[in-house]
């Protein structure tokens, strides 16, 4: 399995919407059509699924010969019911030959012992491989995650992922545990008992078959034409899944801004199509119990009649009739499990399209066999005509050129859309670029693997991002041999150790979603995690934007002493916190519109004077 790389990156998170999803959220034009499509999908879904699976085929035959040997022990019992009743009936007027009664009884109960035997070992050996694919489809998601570019992220919401990750792989285990083998069985009983019957009478055979046929031919119509349903049922929970992933974790804004109704209204939108297409597939497959329990009655029935008929013209004895009544059973029965099976697995074959969707996406490119590697950086960057846009028909950063010298404190500053963030992600290669080059001391950054260049640089964001851990562990995060010393030192460097000592447990409380921090205290958490990095490298993106003037200060005077011998990439729009920089670059339309100190560009009185006395009143 590839090694795991973890992005931190600024991502946006903007429903899904491909060529299938409508402009209300249902199901647009291009979303999955006719019936010869349905059935592409279908077929090719299983197939992808049952590739997957090859790893663990000799399990699985194991399994379904069990399973085929179980179906075959049970199917020869009603033949020895048969001969039972025929040596009872013959009884009656003589007498009843009770050992030869027990004997055959004792076969019987062995027979169906054993088939009890071998159903159970396969159900455990499906139990063990459905688990296994289920834990492997989920680390394969988790590795692909990891693989995927940010764009991917950009147009495809968290709790759609999510919905892979969970509901579609738990239908796909629930399915192979339950239907594998249901299958096998019923297809072994239905052939079986065909025989038998055949074999036993064949008049009475083909009455029984002719009776189940109309109920088998209603039962395939009836999945050709749910299948869509099934595949809309998927999409819809995964849509609704990001609705509700999306409206929790922005709650707050949701609640101050009295957006409760519009989310509401979305959500039961959501629901409501959730429910039609629900409706229709649970609609559909509810059909099936009810009519192949009337296919069985109904062969009840004929059998009963045909049987008489025969029975009177001395043609069969009393028991040929007895095993019919349970091969009539064995042979509807399994048209039941049949379409139950059939049911399971348009659900399955709808996740599994979702699941292989996700794990074919175009992921970044493979970098293992890159030999430059950069154990640390002196700090000389280079940005030479650099072209970048989200889209091919939209360049947000054009031409752009820069120098940066080891050591130098370089601000980017502009106005909002300007390109800032997005220099940070081509620098850190979260994105890639259309068109020229970026150089980490005369090395391409093209040359280097992400993992490589990640290790160059620490990073803190705008975005504050903690897991759930004690604050040791947020700020040590994948840090190697951190001290305790080193912890207490970064926290005091940024002001944060007092506050710490101030909880129950220290730096040993743990933090979750629903930690009892301030925006400003979790950026200060950030900003250690930082500091413990080490780095040669340092980004700072809107570092201070969530703390007070005090604390800010505070942060000032200690990232100056992080900074100190290190290439720093500060965006800022407190103009105030980068006014000692030793460069600052003016963006505009994805330009450098000037560049120089904070003295040169003042004296300059162009945009960046402009800017900066925009915030201030008076002009230092």
């Amino acid at each position: 399995m590839p090694r795991n790389e973890y992005n931190i990156g600024d991502h946006k998170n903007v429903a899904e919407k491909g060529p299938g999803i409508g402009p209300g959220g249902g199901p647009g034009p291009g979303a999955i059509g006719g019936g010869g499509e349905k059935a592409e999908h279908f077929g090719q879904a299983i197939q992808q699924l049952a590739a997957y699976c090859k790893g663990y085929l000799p399990a699985i035959c194991t399994a379904v010969l069990l399973a085929a040997v179980g179906a075959i022990l049970n199917i020869i019992g009603p033949g020895k019911l048969s001969e039972i009743t025929d040596l009872i009936t013959e009884g009656l007027l003589t007498s009843i030959d009770v050992s030869a009664v027990v004997k055959i009884a004792v076969l019987l109960a062995v027979l169906y012992g054993l088939g009890f035997l071998f159903n159970l070992v396969q159900g455990m050996i499906m139990a063990t491989v459905t688990q296994k694919v289920s834990k492997s489809l989920r680390q394969e998601i988790s590795s692909k995650i990891n693989r995927l570019p940010l764009r991917y992220f950009d147009r495809t919401s968290t709790g759609n992922i999510l919905s892979r990750v969970t509901n579609d792989i738990d239908t796909i285990g629930q399915t192979l545990n339950q239907s594998m083998g249901t299958l096998v069985t019923a297809a072994a009983s239905f052939a079986g008992a065909l025989v038998m019957m055949f074999y036993t009478n064949w008049l009475m055979a083909l009455s029984a078959v002719i009776a189940s046929a109309l109920g088998f031919g209603l039962m395939l119509l009836i999945i050709s034409h749910s299948q869509k349903y099934f595949n809309e049922q998927q999409q819809e929970l995964g849509k609704i899944n990001g609705h509700i992933e999306e409206t929790y974790a922005g709650h707050n804004v949701v609640k101050a801004y009295n957006g409760e109704s519009e989310a509401k209204w979305t959500f039961s939108m959501m629901n409501r199509q959730l429910y039609s297409c629900a409706w229709r597939s649970q609609f559909m497959s509810g059909l099936m119990q009810p009519l192949m329990g009337f296919v069985g009655n109904f062969g009840y029935v004929v059998v009963c009649v045909v049987g008489a008929l025969l029975a009177m013209n001395g043609t069969i004895t009393f028991g040929v009739i007895v095993a019919f009544m349970v091969y009539i059973r064995l042979f509807t029965q399994p048209l039941s499990q049949f379409a139950q099976a059939a049911t399971n697995l348009q659900s399955t074959a709808a996740a599994s399209e979702r699941v292989f969707e996700f794990l074919e996406e175009t992921e970044m490119a493979d970098e293992s066999e890159k030999e430059t590697y950069l154990p640390t950086a002196k700090g000389d960057v280079d940005f030479q005509n650099v072209h970048f846009g989200y889209s091919d028909d939209k360049m947000i950063i054009e031409d752009f050129t820069a120098s940066v010298k080891a050591g130098q404190k370089i601000a980017i500053v502009g106005p909002t859309g300007a390109g800032k963030t997005t220099m940070v992600n081509l620098l850190m290669r979260f994105y890639e670029m259309q068109s020229g080059e970026i150089r980490i001391d005369g090395t391409s950054i093209t040359q280097l693997t992400r993992e490589n260049i990640h290790s160059l640089f620490c990073m803190v964001l705008q975005d504050t991002w903690l897991f759930e851990g004690t604050i040791r562990e947020n700020i040590v995060y994948s840090k190697k041999g951190v001290t305790e010393e080193d912890v207490i030192a970064a926290c005091k460097a940024v002001g944060l150790h007092h506050f710490i000592m101030t909880l129950p447990k220290g730096y040993d409380t743990v933090l979750g979603d629903n930690a009892s921090l301030s925006s400003g205290q979790r950026q200060l958490v950030t900003i250690a995690r930082a500091m413990i990095e080490n780095a040669p490298m340092l980004i700072l993106d809107e570092a201070t934007s969530s703390v007070d003037t005090r604390t800010e200060v505070l942060i000032q005077n200690a990232m100056d002493q992080l900074m100190a011998g290190r290439t720093s990439f500060v965006i800022a729009h407190r103009l105030s916190t980068i006014r000692n920089a030793d460069l600052i670059l003016v963006m505009k339309g994805g330009n450098i519109i000037e560049s120089g100190t904070h003295e040169d560009l003042m004296k300059k009185k162009g945009f960046y004077a402009d800017l900066y006395n925009s915030q201030f009143e008076k002009a230092v």
